[in-house]
C-alpha cells in the first residue's frame, strides 16, 4: 500500500504520540543554504568530500583536511536555522510541558538544531564545533574563529586555491596536553560512536545514509507510524505510513503545529 499524504490524518495521529523521534539529514540544512558536498558539483576545490573526510586523508595531509573543516565552520557562522529547525524546537518545548518526549536524531554536524532551541539531540556524526585530541582522546567544544591563527583566511573552496601546507605544529592543538586536534566528526570509513548508537536505539529511529537508513524502516516494520518529509521519494518510502513530498521548511511548521 502506498504511503498516505493526508496531513490531517497525520496530525491527529501525532497528537496522540507520547514518544516522538525526529530523524534529520542533509536536506533540512540545505534549506538554510548549507553546502551538502553531495551529488553533482558538490566539490570543495577539486576534492569530493569522500576523499578529504577520511582518517587516511588526515594522516596524510592534516593541513588540507583542517582547511576544509575551517571553511565549513566559517560558512556555518553565516547560516541560520530555517523554519523546519524552528518548528522541531518549538514542538519539543511545547510537548515537553505535556510530559511528551521529542528526540532529535540528526546526521548533520552543523548544530542548527541546537541553535534553533532543540535540547534533546543525538548527533550521529558529531559536530563541526567539537574537536578531539589524538593524544589524550579528550573531546571539547570549540567555537573559536578562526580555530587557530594559522588557519585565518584559509580554506577557500576555489578550485584554483593553493593548499596552505600549514606545519602540523601550527594546526589546532589540545590545550591540556598539546596533542594534535581533529574535527570530532565521523569520517568516511569510521564507525559511529558506540554510545551514540546505543542512545539512538534506546529511543527507537534522507533514509539513504547507513546506518541511519535502517532506523525508520525497522520501526515501520514493527508497526510504529513513520512519516517521511522529503523532496523526493527514497528507496524505503513505501515502508512508511506517510510521505509528504516537498521542502521540510514548508511541511514541518504545518505538520507539527498544535491542533486547534
Amino acid at each position: 500500500m502506498a504511503p498516505s499524504s493526508d496531513l490531517a490524518k497525520f496530525r491527529h495521529l501525532f497528537a496522540e504520540a507520547k514518544n516522538i523521534l525526529i530523524l534529520t539529514g542533509a536536506g533540512v540544512s540545505a534549506e538554510s543554504g548549507v553546502p551538502t558536498f553531495r551529488g553533482a558539483g558538490g566539490l570543495w576545490r577539486t576534492f569530493a568530500a569522500q576523499s578529504v573526510a577520511t582518517p587516511e586523508a588526515f594522516s596524510r595531509d592534516p593541513s588540507l583536511v583542517w582547511e576544509f573543516y575551517h571553511y565549513r565552520r566559517e560558512v556555518m557562522r553565516t547560516k541560520d536555522p530555517n523554519p523546519a529547525h524552528k518548528a522541531i524546537a518549538e514542538c519539543e518545548e511545547r510537548l515537553g510541558k505535556q510530559t511528551r518526549k521529542v528526540t532529535v536524531v540528526t546526521q548533520n554536524i552543523d548544530e542548527l538544531h541546537k541553535r534553533a532551541g532543540s535540547k534533546n539531540i543525538i548527533e550521529l556524526h558529531g559536530s563541526l564545533f567539537k574537536v578531539k585530541c589524538l593524544t589524550c582522546d579528550e573531546v571539547t567544544a570549540n567555537y573559536d574563529s578562526p580555530i587557530c591563527h594559522s588557519l585565518a583566511g584559509k580554506g577557500s573552496p576555489d578550485k584554483n586555491a593553493i593548499d596552505a601546507k600549514i606545519p602540523e605544529k601550527d594546526l589546532p592543538r589540545c590545550k591540556p596536553c598539546g596533542g594534535l586536534l581533529r574535527p570530532h566528526v565521523v569520517w568516511f570509513g569510521e564507525q559511529l560512536d558506540k554510545d551514540v548508537l546505543e542512545k539512538t536505539y534506546e529511543v527507537g529511529t534522507s533514509s539513504v545514509v547507513y546506518p541511519a537508513a535502517m532506523f525508520a524502516p525497522e520501526l515501520a516494520k514493527k508497526g510504529v507510524p513513520v512519516a517521511e518529509f522529503n523532496l523526493e521519494k527514497t528507496p524505503v518510502t513505501s515502508d512508511f505510513r506517510f510521505h509528504f513530498q516537498g521542502p521540510s521548511g514548508e511541511w514541518l511548521p504545518k505538520a507539527l503545529a498544535p491542533l486547534e
